[in-house]
């Protein structure tokens, strides 16, 4: 059973298919590539992950701009047995974030250019992060707690089920602030960086908490950002080269996340 949202439905990817044709479910993605390497026959296998999907749409319908995706949890049984759970990024806004940095980055290239040696390297950081106060890193811890509540619900839904919490594959180089493919202002590669790094955590940290595994995609993604060279990187950039959503995994990302999957659902056996 695979839950989640864009990360784990694979827009844009070859073929998209299932309904509601708004989730944009590819045939590529990660929980199909897992059912594939698990061996599972189409009648035992279930993907009703969504583009846009946050927590709250785990237990109630979720809309889209074409159709309605019924509450993920409706899916789960007691005959389940193994869950995947890739989530938490809309939950912190984590695309509406990236907007307004790229917006921030685009000013910060103007004043550049023109000279302007006062020009702010981190202008989005500035935004979210004031008199001690991150916004989004309050977003972050918000969503922790509430990850706890869904993995006690799917406990209890799914009570023979392993569970298993997908990570999010890095968008932005490790280290440096080079990233002209993500048109960011260079203090603000690293905001982003250490965001998403801290969802990571807090979505690791949760999962082991609850009892359930932790699938880290972010390790095995190093160095295939979306800042890297189109033939090895995981995530397109703002203007992808591979059918895939902007700032979202392509075909090769998908299949990382799988055999990632694969190897600890395999370590735990």
């Amino acid at each position: 059973m695979a839950l989640g949202d864009s990360y784990t439905a694979g827009p844009k990817i070859p073929d998209q298919h299932g309904r509601p044709a708004g989730c944009e479910r590819s045939d590529r993605n990660y929980p199909a590539l897992v059912a594939a390497g698990l061996g599972l026959r189409a009648a035992e296998f279930r993907d009703v992950s969504c583009s846009g999907a946050v927590m709250a749409d785990l237990s109630a319908p979720q809309s889209t701009d074409h159709g309605v995706n019924p509450a993920q949890f409706s899916a789960l049984t007691t005959a389940t047995r193994l869950v995947t759970l890739g989530i938490g990024g809309n939950d912190i806004g984590f695309g509406s974030l990236i907007t307004t940095c790229v917006q921030s980055g685009v000013k910060y290239q103007l004043e550049k250019r023109i000279g302007d040696g006062t020009a702010d390297r981190a202008p989005c950081r500035g935004r979210y992060v004031s008199d001690g106060t991150d916004e989004v890193e309050e977003k972050i811890e918000a969503a922790g707690g509430r990850l706890t509540g869904v993995l006690d619900d799917i406990r209890r839904r799914a009570p023979g089920a392993r569970i298993f919490v997908v990570g999010y594959p890095a968008i932005l180089p490790a280290e440096g602030t080079d990233c002209t493919a993500m048109g960011l202002a260079p203090g603000d590669v690293d905001f982003l960086r250490e965001k998403e790094r801290q969802l990571n955590a807090v979505l690791r940290d949760k999962a082991r908490a609850a009892g359930a595994g932790y699938v880290d995609t972010y390790a095995p993604s190093t160095g295939r950002d979306a800042c890297a060279d189109p033939d090895v990187r995981w995530v397109e950039p703002l203007v992808p080269a591979a059918p895939a959503a902007p700032a979202h995994p392509n075909e090769r990302g998908e299949r990382g996340m799988a055999d990632a999957v694969l190897r600890t659902v395999g370590a735990a056996d």
